[in-house]
């Protein structure tokens, strides 16, 4: 059993089971950077635990060991996983050292795995993309137009970047099974060369729109919601950069526009004022 949430909408999937340990490195890719942490350092100390209790078998073959006891062992496995080696304390017969090889051997093998996995982490690329919290519909160039808009928080240049919309929302068939419709809404341009600031998107609502005779009402009670996705390279780095956001049926502003945020001054300069990117105000 699972609880997400889409578009709004609490959604508990079940009937899947859950196959956590087949699939820890999607696990560790999703989890927060807390979680992560938390777990290796949970990670490392059982695992001392366990070896110090190993050791704690035959606590005399290890040689000059302090603090004496159990804690002792358990700092003297500390130093054996990392393979510190300080010199003063050592295994002394060879069911010490076996211990102590088993240990070395599963250490490398774990730590290599989570110095593979904290590459990964940081190395996977991330999308800086900035999407305004509302959508509003609009006349616009003498058409009824649902506008959105982007842009990109790093101010690098994303190339070639395409922007795709669809709307999904509960219909039902001509049978009367309830389904749920996916449409594509086509942009009046869906790609951006060089992506560098702000990015607004058109979609003309006429006769062939799926957004066609829609109103805020009725999109309410289908449960619909348009979903935005942007992808491009990032010329940084030459990675594929893809980011989505969703709009629920209230998030829609209908005869409303978005603040400007470009403005010219005196001096020739564009300036961009992101602190007005998610306004928007009513149509005069």
């Amino acid at each position: 059993m699972r609880l997400r949430k889409l578009a709004g909408r609490d959604v508990l999937t079940l009937g899947l089971p859950r196959r956590t340990l087949h699939d820890l490195y999607h696990l560790f890719m999703t989890m927060s950077w807390t979680r992560l942490f938390a777990s290796y350092a949970g990670f490392f100390i059982l695992f001392n635990l366990a070896f110090a209790a190993a050791f704690a078998l035959q606590p005399a073959d290890v040689a000059n060991l302090d603090p004496h006891g159990y804690w002792g062992l358990f700092f003297f496995s500390v130093e054996t996983l990392a393979t510190v080696g300080y010199g003063d304390m050592h295994p002394t017969t060879p069911f010490a050292h076996i211990v102590a090889s088993v240990e070395i051997f599963t250490g490398m093998m774990s730590l290599a795995l989570i110095t593979g996995m904290m590459f990964a982490r940081f190395s996977r690329p991330t999308a800086r993309i900035l999407f305004a919290r509302h959508a509003v519909i609009r006349p616009f160039d003498g058409r009824t137009t649902l506008m959105l808009r982007t842009a990109n928080e790093r101010q690098n240049v994303i190339m070639e970047a395409s922007a795709k919309l669809h709307l999904i929302r509960d219909e039902h068939t001509v049978e009367g099974y309830p389904i749920r419709r996916i449409y594509d809404l086509v942009l009046r341009r869906g790609e951006q060369p060089v992506f560098a600031f702000g990015w607004s998107l058109l979609h003309v609502i006429d006769e062939s729109s799926p957004l066609a005779g829609a109103t805020a009402e009725s999109l309410a009670a289908a449960h619909a919601f348009l979903l935005l996705t942007v992808a491009g390279t990032d010329e940084t780095t030459g990675q594929t950069l893809m980011a989505r956001h969703e709009y629920p049926a209230s998030a829609l502003r209908w005869n409303h526009t978005f603040v400007d945020i470009l403005t010219t001054g005196h001096d020739g300069i564009d300036r961009f004022d992101y602190t007005k990117f998610h306004q928007v105000e009513p149509m005069s």
